[in-house]
């Protein structure tokens, strides 16, 4: 399995394109319920400078993603990707061209909520549960801070400034003023507290309070004892800061901030949504025809979110700046819900759509796809003699141990716990069925598997949960048809088949096969079969598919014959896609560019892969057909033979 796919959980569109009557604004209007998301940006509808915007929010299960890893079943960071897909929704409007879509991670919270028109954007939230291009949710609580009075004489108190800035971007300096027993709006008084902590808060309470009746500045005050609350007047997200009281009364500490303006809910910071900007949480995708789907690598903020770096709130798409449509400062204050945008195009990009979580279309809706390389190559039946024909990486070959306990891979305690796990390689006893004698000298190389201090002995390591692998060139003679690999611990001057002084682990035989070169190029032709196809699996299990492949003019000898058990042919390079017969969509392609997410793994038995179900609709025929890459041609080569199953439904 290289493939893990986790549908979004949450997602909407937010707008401040107009209403029929280009009169009214739709900024209210929430489609967390409409099976289609869109983005598109308008240009001179209303008038010959008005902006209209869409832009779409999409969230996704995170905490699955990290659960699904601690269990093993999706890598660790650095063994796979996470790629955001969002799917093209046809539909009969224009559809925009040459633009570029940004993909940018949300830094607050929202809600999805329950809107479904995205014609006429009349289901406005209204205070009511959802997102939209005012509000990320209807929990409409002002940010506050705390402060804390010292006990300071008159001396140390004056000269001193308080600096309080509100979330409209107001800021009032309150000057600490040993004359005055009375504050002011512009003025703490100090003549009545000295040293008296508790009334120093009051005098702070009342000048804020004072302030804020004023009208310069949107935040209210209530003293408690020496503790000072302050509010912002204004709900929502940007209230919430962390540098909104400073000055020299703080630096000097007649006061202490106990806490920053925190806590504000409801309204975005900035309208059409609040978004992080740094690289690792910024994407791009170009688009030439505008059909395009979305297929971003978004690896490295799925990653932050995974390690609690940052708080998963999800992604934004929205049109790049030079697409949106421009607007200038001026145009904003006239309207609040515009977006500033002195770089932005003056022409249209309408519209583009996308399927979203609601949608009937299982393979359409948002999501994160995991993909990773999970291809296991083991070269037990594939196993090599070293030939100065080939490469140093071509001569190295791959062994594995399984350590299954009652079915399950399982780690091996003493290797778990730090020991090492080491290899050795011997010849066979007179009837070649048992290992014998010495260990076997091997090659030296550059990677660390055999060191020049002891070639005897392979140093293995861990692949993952119950899977160990060591890897070696065999120099050893030709005439040996049989060797054997033992498995152990311990000492690692293991040089007697004894296993004296050591804990052995597995013991089990390879085949060697010697290279030779040829006079023509050959390209064999194939017969493929699954010899495990159940024809019916379950849509919560993961299935192994085992194939069997021999050449099609397979001439063989009367003992094969006899065989009960006819060798396969092992293909180092092969893929599997997986395609719904009754429409032919493609649901896993092959996965033969850089990422190889379908490359089969191969052991003694042969060909193999592993496949999540859950990947798959349920109530449908799927067909395998697999690819085999061609050295001769460069190129991979899909096989003539289709192998169906369905996917049902787990019922209890």
């Amino acid at each position: 399995m290289a493939i893990k796919r986790y549908t979004a959980n949450a997602d909407n569109t937010i707008v401040n394109a107009y209403q029929s009557d280009l009169a009214t604004r739709g900024t209210g209007s929430n489609a967390g319920y409409a099976d289609v998301m869109e983005v598109f940006s308008i240009y001179a509808r209303e008038s010959s400078g008005s902006q209209e915007l869409s832009r779409l929010l999409v969230k996704f299960p995170i905490p699955d993603v990290i659960t699904d890893r601690a269990a093993g079943t999706v890598p660790a960071s650095g063994s796979v990707s996470f790629y955001l897909r969002l799917f093209n929704a046809q539909h009969s409007k224009t559809v925009p061209e040459d633009y570029k879509l940004v993909v940018a991670a949300v830094s607050n919270s929202w809600q999805e909520g329950v809107g479904l028109d995205l014609e006429t954007y009349k289901d406005e939230t209204k205070g009511n549960t959802g997102s939209n291009w005012i509000n990320a949710n209807n929990n409409f609580t002002s940010a506050s801070a705390t402060v804390v009075a010292l006990s300071k004489t008159a001396g140390q108190a004056n000269t001193r400034v308080l600096t309080i800035a509100d979330s409209s971007a107001n800021s009032v300096n309150f000057s600490i003023d040993n004359s005055l027993t009375t504050s002011t709006a512009t003025k703490i008084a100090f003549g009545n507290a000295n040293s008296n902590a508790a009334q120093f808060a009051t005098n702070i309470a009342a000048a804020v309070n004072l302030a804020n009746t004023a009208g310069t500045l949107n935040v209210t005050a209530v003293a408690s004892d020496a503790t000072v609350t302050l509010t912002q007047t204004a709900k929502g997200l940007a209230g919430n800061s962390a540098d909104d009281i400073a000055g020299t009364a703080v630096t000097d500490s007649v006061v202490t901030v106990s806490s920053q303006f925190s806590g504000g809910d409801g309204e975005w910071a900035s309208v059409g949504g609040d978004y992080l900007n740094t690289a690792d949480y910024v994407y791009t995708q170009d688009f030439s025809d505008g059909l395009e789907d979305v297929e971003v690598n978004i690896t490295p903020l799925v990653e932050r979110w995974i390690a609690g770096d940052q708080t998963n709130y999800g992604v934004g798409v929205r049109l790049s700046a030079s697409y949106e449509a421009y607007a200038t400062a001026a145009d904003t204050s006239a309207d609040s819900s515009v977006v500033t945008n002195t770089d932005g195009a003056t022409k249209s990009y309408y519209t583009k759509r996308f399927f979203a979580r609601g949608s009937q279309y299982f393979f359409k809706r948002p999501v994160i796809e995991a993909r990773w390389q999970s291809a296991t190559h083991d070269d037990r039946g594939n196993f090599y003699y070293s030939s100065s024909l080939a490469s140093a990486a071509d001569n190295l070959n791959t062994i594995y141990l399984y350590n299954y306990v009652r079915g399950v891979l399982q780690n091996i305690p003493s290797i778990a716990s730090g020991k090492p796990i080491y290899v050795s390689v011997f010849s066979g006893s007179s009837d070649d069925s048992a290992p014998s004698g010495s260990a076997l000298q091997l090659t030296v190389d550059n990677d660390g598997h055999v060191g020049s201090n002891n070639r005897y002995v392979v140093t293995g390591g861990i692949v993952s949960t119950g899977i160990y692998s060591a890897s070696f060139a065999f120099t050893g003679s030709t005439s040996l048809e049989t060797i054997y690999d033992v498995w152990f611990t311990g000492s690692h001057n293991h040089a007697s088949a004894s296993h004296a002084g050591v804990t052995q682990y597995f013991t089990s035989s390879i085949s060697p096969i010697t290279h030779y070169a040829a006079q023509t190029v050959s390209k064999p032709v194939y017969y493929m079969n699954i010899t495990n196809n159940r024809g019916k699996y379950r849509n919560n299990e993961t299935a192994r598919f085992n194939l069997f492949i021999r050449e099609k003019y397979w001439n063989p000898t009367i003992y094969t014959v006899a065989n009960s058990s006819p060798p396969t042919v092992t293909i180092e390079s092969a893929s599997y896609r997986v395609y719904r017969t009754i429409d032919a969509y493609e649901a896993i392609p092959y996965g033969t560019g850089s990422d190889l997410s379908t490359l089969m793994s191969y052991d003694v038995s042969g060909n193999y892969f592993d496949l999540d179900m859950n990947v798959l609709e349920s109530g449908y025929e799927y067909a395998i057909k697999f690819a085999l890459y061609e050295s001769p041609l460069s190129s991979w080569s899909e096989q003539p033979e289709t192998f169906t199953f369905r996917v049902e439904d787990y019922e209890y």
